[in-house]
């Protein structure tokens, strides 16, 4: 669905200011600037069995995003043992792990000596449900952080990553690439079509264990939804036929948006339409650069560039998804779903303040 290849292409010059050619040689001290390696940004990885890892580390290491981001390089990553219950985190970890050490990046046999290692942090494990135990122990070490997709396996959990991060003073963001891609940047700066009345969005449903089943990977589709329309959907109602879903959200001012599954055997992929006061506007699945220089922007700023009210109204959109399938269709308050999840949140105090 990606197209790693051809990653170098516009997104650079709408998102990268003065960022000039001279500095694309082929030396090591281009690559690397010049400042010694201890002077640089340490990036380090934790979990290796998604393709974000090689993905991001050769985006980052390369140079090939711009002059300002050159500080920053991928230098360790620790795999963790995988998930054994989850085939697409247990059969591609060893994969993955000799991807990453062929291009140079040392593997960690644990992560208390991964964070001696590194300033920063991409916690990319595949299974949202060990994000919380890892992203503790990171936050705790104070060192800023990337999840990826999802931020956990419930809402619960996110809430109380949230609350950590206040704690310790630790900036931490999550997000779907989709959100930055050019098509989706345009609309929010309301350069295409001015504010946005509605949206149709689709992506591929993948059931995980332990998680709802939106979001894999159905939160693509749900956060290109919640980022056109901004927060504020006050109602879900999921309806389901023999594997053929869609999902549609009411929003306190009466715009309607709506997501929907790739139905099966449908070629996955994600995207959308947007409906503006001043035209339509569709929305198509782009590289990662965009992603990548945001997050490289979040570890020089400290400011996350998504809110955490936002991040946890996408979970809790989903969840109300699940909630209303289970129920037969029937509609499923976002207030609901968000008071059940606080009160669940409370289980993780002991481990927040520990």
């Amino acid at each position: 669905m990606k197209k790693i290849a051809n990653r170098r292409k516009f997104v650079r010059s709408a998102l990268i200011v003065g960022a000039g050619l001279g500095f694309l040689k082929s030396s090591a001290a281009s690559l690397f600037g010049s400042g010694s390696l201890s002077e640089r940004k340490r990036i380090g990885i934790i979990g290796l069995d998604t393709s974000h890892c090689p993905a991001f580390t050769k985006l980052i290491n390369s140079g090939s995003l711009g002059a300002a981001y050159t500080k920053y390089k991928v230098v360790a990553a620790y795999p963790t043992k995988g998930s054994a219950d989850f085939p697409a985190s247990i059969e591609r970890l060893a994969g993955f792990t000799k991807q990453m050490k062929d291009m140079g990046i040392e593997i960690i046999a644990s992560e208390e000596d991964l964070l001696k290692k590194v300033d920063l942090i991409l916690l990319e494990s595949v299974d949202g449900r060990v994000h919380f135990e890892q992203a503790m122990a990171v936050l705790k070490a104070g060192k800023p952080m990337f999840i990826d997709k999802p931020i956990s396996s419930s809402l619960a959990p996110a809430i109380a990553i949230f609350e950590a991060s206040k704690k310790y003073k630790t900036p931490v963001f999550s997000s779907s690439d989709i959100r930055f891609v050019p098509d989706t940047q345009a609309i929010l700066q309301e350069k295409t079509i001015g504010n946005v009345l509605g949206a149709d969005t689709y992506s591929p449903f993948t059931e995980a264990p332990g998680h709802p089943e939106l979001f894999f990977y159905g939160i693509h589709g749900v956060e290109l939804l919640i980022s056109v329309m901004g927060t504020g959907c006050k109602e879900v109602v999921r309806l389901s036929s023999k594997g053929n879903d869609i999902v549609i959200g009411i929003w306190d001012d009466g715009r309607i948006g709506t997501v929907r599954r790739i139905p099966p055997g449908g070629k996955s992929s994600v995207g959308g339409s947007v409906f503006g006061v001043n035209g339509i506007s569709p929305v198509r699945d782009d590289t990662y650069d965009a992603l990548v220089i945001k997050i490289l922007d979040f570890f020089q700023t400290g400011i996350s560039p998504v809110k955490p009210e936002e991040t946890l109204e996408i979970l809790a959109f989903m969840e109300a998804a699940d909630k209303s399938k289970r129920n037969g269709g029937v509609p499923v308050s976002i207030q609901s779903i968000m008071q059940e999840a606080k009160q669940k949140a409370k289980d993780y105090a002991s481990i927040v303040n520990s």
